[in-house]
């Protein structure tokens, strides 16, 4: 399984100091900078766009983890990836057909994941996780930072792991030093952050505390 990564999510940043942020999360040690997407239709919330990638990229030396919380995910593909992401990840719940999105995504250069909500089953991305290069566990309702972790999700973190030793399995949502302990004994290995890490007064501390 591939070594423990940490993506600092920008949902809870400063969002009027950006350029801060990424220079913030590359003096953390943290490896990837991560962008939720929300279009007030898949959720109900909404957050940025591309333009705001592309604004952040020059400042950040971080992997750019795009993860599009859309209903139509084949729209925005090819803005964010022009705007620079390193990976794009859409939900199986989305209105797309998921072999073509990874097949997009990879036509384009860059990583593809594909993510499930708390309450989808696993049987519903298994046919697309050997072409993925990435499932994202959501462990928590997509569509607000700072909620809980729903703990049923650690079964499904396991269950994909059974599927795949190797893959890499992200989740995000309600992840502390006490949740990172419990995903990554189940078996994920990039773990989202955004509450913890940026209420953090050292925040490279807390990076070394999710990774235990």
């Amino acid at each position: 399984m591939p070594q423990t990564i940490v993506s600092a999510s920008i949902l809870n940043s400063d969002l009027a100091d950006l350029k801060g942020t990424a220079a913030r999360v590359d003096a953390s040690g943290a490896e990837w900078l991560h962008f939720d997407v929300m279009d007030g239709e898949f959720v109900e919330n909404i957050t940025f766009g591309s333009s705001v990638l592309n604004a952040v990229r020059p400042h950040s030396r971080a992997f750019r983890d795009v993860h599009l919380m859309v209903a139509h995910p084949m729209r925005q593909i090819k803005l964010f990836a022009e705007a620079g992401a390193d990976n794009i990840t859409f939900h199986v719940e989305s209105d797309c057909d998921p072999e073509a999105a990874i097949a997009e995504i990879h036509r384009l250069g860059l990583r593809a994941g594909i993510s499930v909500k708390p309450g989808t089953p696993v049987s519903a991305i298994e046919p697309y996780i050997a072409a993925a290069d990435m499932v994202l566990v959501m462990t928590v309702e997509p569509g607000y930072g700072g909620q809980g972790f729903i703990h049923s999700t650690l079964d499904k973190i396991r269950q994909i792991r059974a599927v795949d030793p190797d893959k890499y399995i992200e989740v995000d949502g309600g992840i502390n030093p006490e949740t990172s302990k419990l995903v990554r004994e189940a078996g994920a290995n990039v773990l989202v952050a955004g509450t913890f890490l940026f209420r953090a007064q050292d925040m490279a501390a807390a990076v070394k505390e999710l990774r235990g």
